[in-house]
């Protein structure tokens, strides 16, 4: 990663590493994110996923989600491209399942 993280960072990123189901995961993450947030990680999550199946071509995938098609480049780009792997880490282990 590029930047070192901030102190109130690293305690963001511990206490999510914390919760344990996805009720846990729903409860912090409603008291934490608006609900446009929410909708916002919701809508990523689902172009990354679709992105990852390789069926679709860009500006079909911004259609079934109702995203521009810059956020789907943007999906893309953090997909394939930079040097985070987010993305690429959850997909696998998803696969792994």
């Amino acid at each position: 990663m590029k930047d070192k993280p901030t102190k109130d960072e690293t305690a963001l990123y511990e206490a999510i590493g914390m919760l344990k189901t996805t009720d846990e995961i729903k409860r912090f993450m409603a008291d934490l994110c608006t609900p446009g947030e929410i909708k916002a990680f919701t809508e990523r999550w689902a172009i990354a996923r679709m992105l990852d199946k390789g069926e679709d071509g860009y500006r079909e995938i911004a259609a079934e989600t109702k995203a521009s098609t810059t956020t789907v480049a943007r999906v893309a780009r953090f997909l394939k491209q930079e040097d985070y792997q987010g993305y690429r880490l959850i997909l696998d282990r998803l696969k792994s399942k």
